[in-house]
């Protein structure tokens, strides 16, 4: 898709918003008694959700707007989706709040260990372990933009990040064990579990899906990292 849309007069920032839209259509599927379509469709947004960043990579444009932008939306999106759940299952706030934060600290170790891999590899340091220092814009980017963004993750998001990386070791050799099992265990395979639930009336069990694999993936990761 991203070699597709290369050429194409379709912009990263486009990319990622529309499957911010995607899941928040996702949302509202649920809410409407529709949840085969919204969690199908939610197997297509994380299709779509790998693609800007390839995309920016193929294009050599990377951009530290777009790094910002897709974790809002990333959140904002889980936000709309679990909300919608909470409300058709009647959970309370503070359950609905810890099924949110499971996954977000799974995109947080997924994304440790492919920022480490990726400075590995091709040197890419767009997306950095520590944000907290302020990264200068790319030339195809404004530094207001950057600043704006930057200052966004920072206040909600950063949070995660020293969280994970506090917990996490040196890491294996190659970080292949904690990358794979954080790809296998993570929202792609995550979202077609939570689609058979769907098919088979069963969504009920969707607590226990979400927390259960997303626990077993952080114990597998960090102790892994760290022996």
């Amino acid at each position: 898709m991203a070699r597709f849309l290369k050429e194409k007069p379709v912009s990263v920032i486009q990319v990622t918003t529309f499957h911010l839209l995607l899941t928040i259509y996702s949302a509202w599927l649920i809410l409407d008694g529709q949840p085969i379509l919204a969690c199908f469709l939610l197997i297509v947004k994380g299709v779509i959700d790998a693609v800007d960043g390839e995309l920016a990579r193929i294009r050599e444009r990377p951009s530290h707007v777009g790094r910002y932008w897709d974790t809002v939306a990333d959140t904002i999106g889980l936000v709309a989706v679990m909300g919608a759940f909470g409300t058709v299952f009647d959970w309370n706030l503070l359950f609905t709040s810890i099924m949110i934060l499971a996954t977000l600290f799974q995109y947080s170790l997924f994304n440790h260990y492919s920022v480490l891999m990726r400075a590995l590899g091709s040197g890419d340091s767009t997306s950095r372990i520590d944000e907290r220092i302020r990264p200068v814009a790319h030339p195809w980017e404004q530094q207001r933009n950057v600043n704006m963004f930057h200052s966004v993750y920072l206040l909600f998001f950063s949070w995660q990040d020293r969280i994970i990386s506090g917990l996490a070791g040196k890491g294996s050799k190659g970080l292949t064990f904690e990358l794979t099992v954080s790809s296998f265990l993570g929202f792609g395979m995550q979202s077609l579990l939570i689609f058979a639930l769907a098919v088979t009336q069963n969504l009920d069990y969707l607590p226990e899906l979400v927390l259960g694999v997303n626990l077993l993936m952080m114990v597998l990761v960090l102790l892994r990292s760290r022996f």
